[in-house]
């Protein structure tokens, strides 16, 4: 499973920051592409549309910056991320913008336009489609893409049904490029194991929300830490698309988590559920089951620094369970 160099030169972890809805601002890009990894927002996320323009101005200044600063320890590549929905009004403009600063990564979501990777291949960018089955998966290579996300149960936001060892085993049989997972990664070990499975990268968002540069409400950011995977509901009330939110956040929107009502798949909207009151992702908050990790709202760099200790360790202990299975094994063949 070869890597495209901008995958494999300049990552300290094997780790995507994934794009949070309206949390992933420059602040947090930047600080999580100089501790080491993959940071990415989503283009909506500048509003008004002009700001986009600023936003991809300044991160790439200032990972500029960073590198001729620290020759040593270089940035991480920077990742936009595009919904190809024909609901998203602004695409056109959007993928201009990230053209014309020549986003090293180009992330696609709900659908696949050959148009659209055409535009990034035209600079030597790099696109990775997310997807929650094999179907899907099979057009978007069909379609351009370089590389596959695969969004399994149990990850934050909108995500699939089927179990990380199962997407990636079928993905794999017939696939060979880059695949990041996501699904409950919030630890160094969790990492280690998307890799084990067959995936390259680890593909993770709920942990980097309760990290002090995410622009989450505060007290998102402590109801993460105080939950667990137990208080993650899947629906598809709030957008139309089925996704993991916090139990106790659909509570403070005066629903019941346990008797949500089903929403109109053709109706997608990415800004309010049934509740007109309540918005999807300002009010009603996304989380993956893997939060029991968090503990803490640190900064991004000691994030990083702890998964990237977790990393080491977990490949450590592997290699000694490895090493005392094979003296095993000798000793039973003498």
């Amino acid at each position: 499973m070869a890597l495209p160099p901008v995958l494999r030169d300049r990552l300290r972890l094997p780790v995507i920051g994934s794009p949070l809805f309206i949390i992933s601002v420059p602040d947090l890009v930047i600080a999580q592409c100089k501790a080491g990894i993959v940071g990415s927002f989503p283009a909506l996320n500048a509003r008004p549309a002009s700001l986009l323009d600023e936003w991809l101005h300044r991160i790439t200044e200032e990972l500029a910056a960073w590198d001729r600063d620290h020759p040593d320890t270089p940035s991480a590549p920077f990742a936009v991320n595009h919904i190809v929905h024909k609901t998203n009004d602004r695409l056109e403009h959007d993928l201009e913008a990230s053209t014309k600063w020549k986003a090293p990564i180009v992330i696609t979501s709900l659908g696949a336009r050959e148009d659209v990777n055409a535009a990034v291949h035209s600079y030597g960018g790099v696109v990775l489609h997310d997807i929650i089955n094999d179907r899907f998966g099979r057009k978007a290579v069909e379609k351009g893409a370089d590389g596959l996300i695969a969004v399994a149960a149990g990850a934050g936001g909108h995500a699939g049904q089927l179990s990380p060892f199962a997407l990636v085993q079928e993905l794999r049989e017939w696939f060979d490029g880059p695949i990041a997972l996501s699904g409950s990664i919030a630890n160094g070990h969790a990492i280690l194991g998307a890799q084990a499975m067959g995936a390259d990268l680890a593909y993770m968002g709920s942990a980097f929300i309760a990290t002090q540069e995410a622009a989450a409400d505060p007290a998102y950011k402590e109801m993460i830490v105080a939950s667990s995977g137990d208080d993650i509901v899947y629906t598809n009330l709030f957008t139309g698309v089925h996704g993991n939110y916090l139990k106790p956040s659909i509570i403070a929107a005066g629903m019941d988590p346990n008797d949500l009502p089903h929403s109109d798949p053709s109706k997608m909207n990415f800004g309010s559920g049934g509740n007109q009151k309540s918005k999807a992702w300002r009010d009603i908050w996304g989380c993956g089951q893997g939060i029991g990790a968090v503990k803490s709202v640190p900064t991004v760099a000691e994030l990083v620094g702890r998964l990237s200790d977790e990393y080491e360790r977990a490949k450590s202990e592997l290699a000694t369970k490895t090493s005392f299975t094979a003296g095993r094994v000798l000793m039973a063949a003498e």
